[in-house]
């Protein structure tokens, strides 16, 4: 297959003014719902603007190609622009972008489309060729320059590595594995072929492994480069040489990877099964909040599925046949209370060990698992057997303490004789960590305790009016970044809450649901009623996202926001907070952490709980009407 038969000659643009990266996109994405490439146009948005957001698909060099794999996608195709004049996409070097390709690719079924794609990218390495691209006058001379490079490069591929005395091999890869993988791959074989050294680089893409790398081929190769932006196994390369790098390093400085390559460390495998690329170049806060997130991810499904079961265990309870018991006084209720707190158990262990493991990988998991678990018990030095839980907060010093220590202790144990290498993970590492992780939890339980009892005697004490601006708070938060950093912590928030059980916490979890359920509905409502505020394609999208407010989903009103955040974000983050105030002040309960209105039966006071979040989605969806510009087809 060719590249020109997954571009349309209807979906490219040239000589275009673009505005910024939005326009890009939107004008990117409305070319692949002309020519029928998409299902689900705002669906493939979030897809895009996920992508975008771990990191900007602007490689520099005035390229940029943003890509999205997704359900929302009918077939694999291609969209073009050309922009002489050049858009800020937020490139790694800085710089304009004049050449814009989007790339759609589909879930499931043959990834046969991604080498034929992956082609392309490799084929944009080519810098006078970008310049011809940018410089075409018509479609058919824009097709003809592509199809002439492609016919040179498919001549050009008989040999798959590049020949000389010094050998060395490289892994690349990306999160999405549809253009970084491979453009950093050929960055590396071209500069390899300057150099003269014998390469051979394996493409960790979307549609798995291509080009693997042989046992011998490794065992041949004097250094190894993993140019990756996502874990990958790294036990093959025990005892070689190893640069760890990013494809950003790849694409733009290759020459520098080979140069390391000659005085790289020996690389020695400590029983993990991953290795992250290089990440000195984030800041701390950026660090520390992938850790949590690697924790409260993990999580997540174990607090959701157990909460949910133990919220159906008080629905089927009889309340009158022991008040002190009740989630259990009877056999049903008590099945599914005891199946639901065992997987409910598991959440702070869960989240302190996948922070440990963020931080340390593999040697810092039982670590942190162990920490989690004293702070769900609350031992200390005078009652190692539990007495003051430090819960949430104890779980997250738990995570970030096991994780830095167990780094710190590989480091420490690079000096010890390479006859030790083999029990270091299975002996030193567990060993050490959870005895000093003990120490730790022994003594912070009593302080954390404390607080914990502290802040929950003051919850308790609030009345329902210091309740309130909570309320509007934890609901704002909830529609600021609509799964961003402030709604996770929001979200984070409520579930630590409910594992408190008592009334206070069930009314804050249930401030934080209605404060997520609004954005989406809100937008659903707006495109019904002010459709003149929106584009025909999120007004063909808008009555989805009832569907998802209904089921908890906020993210559903993610590419409105983008589309337009300055008057969206704020209209939403008032109504979800007003809808928050409302639980708070009706005393709305919800014993469980997600479900949307699958959960109602178990929401106290479930009318009125609708009636806050009726109100809310009115305030945001009235907003909207006012503060959007009219939209003109």
């Amino acid at each position: 297959m060719k590249i020109s038969e997954f571009i349309d000659p209807k979906g490219i643009k040239l000589q275009v003014a673009l505005a910024d990266q939005n326009d890009a996109i939107d004008q990117l994405i409305a070319l692949h719902d002309s020519v029928g490439n998409l299902k689900d146009v705002a669906q493939f948005k979030e897809a895009i603007l996920a992508r975008e957001a771990k990191g900007s698909t602007a490689i520099g060099n005035g390229i940029a190609v943003p890509h999205g794999k997704s359900a929302a996608v009918a077939k694999a195709a291609v969209t073009a622009i050309t922009c002489p004049a050049g858009v800020d996409y937020k490139a790694l070097d800085g710089k304009p972008s004049n050449l814009l390709f989007m790339i759609a690719a589909p879930e499931g079924g043959a990834d046969t489309h991604l080498e034929v794609l992956s082609k392309l990218m490799t084929m944009l390495m080519d810098a006078s060729f970008c310049k011809t691209l940018v410089e075409a006058k018509t479609v058919d001379e824009f097709l003809g320059l592509i199809d002439k490079k492609e016919a040179e490069k498919d001549a050009a591929s008989g040999v798959k590595a590049t020949s000389g005395n010094k050998k060395i091999v490289a892994v690349t890869a990306c999160p999405t594995g549809i253009a970084h993988t491979f453009m950093a791959a050929e960055a590396l074989e071209l500069k390899a072929k300057e150099l003269g050294i014998g390469f051979r680089v394996e493409k960790d893409g979307s549609a798995g492994a291509k080009d693997p790398l042989t046992a011998a081929e490794i065992a041949e190769a004097d250094a190894v480069i993993v140019a990756c932006d996502k874990n990958i196994d790294m036990s093959v390369f025990d005892g070689k040489k190893v640069v760890l790098a990013s494809t950003k390093d790849a694409i733009h400085t290759p020459e520098k990877l080979f140069e390391k390559a000659e005085t790289a460390a020996v690389y020695h495998h400590t029983g993990a099964v991953t290795k992250k690329a290089d990440d000195s170049n984030e800041t701390l806060g950026r660090q520390l909040y992938k850790h949590l997130m690697n924790g409260v991810s993990h999580m997540l499904p174990f607090v959701i599925g157990g909460g949910i079961l133990i919220a159906i265990a008080f629905l089927l309870d009889d309340y009158s046949i022991d008040p002190s018991n009740f989630g259990s006084n009877t056999p049903v209720a008590a099945w599914f209370k005891t199946i639901g707190g065992g997987a409910f158990g598991f959440m702070l262990p869960i989240l302190a060990g996948f922070i440990a493991q963020s931080i340390a990988d593999r040697p810092g998991l039982a670590v942190g698992f162990v920490g989690g678990l004293l702070a769900s018990t609350g031992a200390t030095f005078a009652n190692p057997g539990g007495a003051i839980p430090s819960a949430f907060l104890g779980a997250l010093v738990a995570g970030f303490a096991a994780g830095y220590f167990m780094k710190w202790l590989e480091k420490v144990c690079d000096v010890l004789p390479q006859s030790l290498e083999g029990i270091k993970p299975v002996l030193i590492y567990p060993l050490c960590g959870i005895t000093v992780i003990g120490i730790i939890m022994c003594a912070i339980n009593p302080i954390v305790g404390a607080l914990n009892a502290w802040i929950s005697g003051v919850l308790t004490g609030m009345g329902t009016t210091s309740l309130i601006p909570l309320g509007i708070i934890l609901g704002a938060m909830m529609a600021t970044d609509m799964g961003g950093p402030l709604n996770k912590a929001a979200y984070v928030f409520g579930t630590a809450a409910l594992a408190e059980q008592n009334e206070v916490g069930w009314m804050i979890m249930a401030a934080v649901m209605v404060g997520g359920m609004v954005p989406p509905i809100a937008i659903a409502l707006a495109t019904l009623i002010f459709p003149k505020k929106f584009t025909v394609a999120e007004r063909k999208a808008g009555p989805v996202n009832f569907i998802m407010g209904f089921c908890f989903i906020t993210e559903g009103a993610i590419p409105y926001a983008a589309a337009d955040p300055l008057h969206v974000i704020p209209s939403l983050m008032v109504g979800s907070g007003v809808a928050g105030a409302l639980s708070m002040a009706f005393k709305c309960t919800l014993m469980a952490p997600h479900g949307g209105i699958f959960v109602f039966p178990v929401v106290g006071h479930a009318v009125l709980y609708l009636v806050a979040l009726a109100i809310g989605s009115a305030v945001s969806c009235l907003l909207l009407g006012l503060l959007k510009k009219t939209v003109e087809d």
